[in-house]
């Protein structure tokens, strides 16, 4: 996204979180990916365009293999797949600052201020937090 998000890992807090970098204005090119100014490109997929949506957005995404995981969107396309259905697609920021892609249908979108996103991330950040509550 940054040079300051590279340095620092690219991570974040629930009280950093706006630091993060929005990918807004244009679909992504794989060269916007490799800068690491945006979390993909999907260059399979007919009629890409901007989702618009405020970015960045805390969400709550819905991964089945480790249930809830807080997020940050910052980035944000609709695609049509093979069969001509619209995808909307997300660029997630997890805490610990990887990157991840993500269906709008499997993301809570949450304010800031929501506890269970803000757990999340607390418990991403300092795993010994969860063994606290």
């Amino acid at each position: 996204m940054t040079d300051d998000l590279e340095e620092d890992g690219g991570g974040f807090d629930a009280e950093d979180w706006l630091r993060l970098k929005p990918f807004t204005g244009a679909v992504a090119t794989l060269d916007d990916v490799q800068a690491r100014r945006a979390v993909f490109a999907l260059g399979d997929t007919d009629a890409p365009a901007v989702l618009d949506m405020e970015l960045p957005q805390p969400v709550i995404w819905w991964d089945d293999d480790d249930g809830g995981q807080a997020a940050v969107a910052v980035q944000a396309e609709t695609h049509l797949n093979g069969e001509g259905e619209v995808m909307e697609v997300l660029g997630l920021i997890l805490p610990d600052g990887g990157g991840a892609v993500a269906l709008m249908e499997d993301v809570d979108l949450v304010d800031a201020t929501d506890p269970t996103w803000r757990d999340l991330v607390t418990n991403a950040v300092d795993p010994s937090a969860a063994e606290d509550d």
